[in-house]
């Protein structure tokens, strides 16, 4: 039986290399004010490229990540449900969340602490 050899490793490709803890906060800091603005997208793409730099900003981006896919379950469901007035009290809800706690999450990150979004159900970790 015949058995193919591995691909062989980049030689160009390097390790990332870790953030010193200013840069962790600052971008944990852009993570979670990119919320407010643009949704999902901010979170997303830190997550996916950052989450190996350092432990600070994997908790901080999986935590934004988390947040704004609840929050686009929350806008589903409020539009879904926007014939009734319900719905629009649920997206008004989302929206107030998402820029008071967007507000706090990233002040807890300028200061280097953990943060938690109350409410968020975790998805990634």
């Amino acid at each position: 039986m015949s058995t193919t050899p591995p691909p062989p490793a980049n030689p160009y490709a390097t390790p990332a290399q870790p953030l010193s803890p200013s840069d962790e906060k600052l971008w944990a800091t852009l993570i979670h004010i990119g919320g407010i603005l643009f949704g999902f997208l901010p979170s997303l793409i830190g997550y996916l490229v950052l989450k190996d730099r350092g432990p600070f900003i994997r908790a901080h981006s999986a935590t934004a990540l988390n947040f704004q896919l609840t929050l686009i379950i929350a806008y589903a469901v409020g539009t879904v449900t926007s014939l009734l007035l319900i719905g629009l009290l649920v997206l008004l809800a989302a929206w107030v969340a998402s820029i008071v706690l967007g507000i706090v999450a990233a002040m807890a990150a300028n200061r280097g602490e953990a943060y938690t979004y109350p409410l968020s159900i975790k998805f990634v970790s």
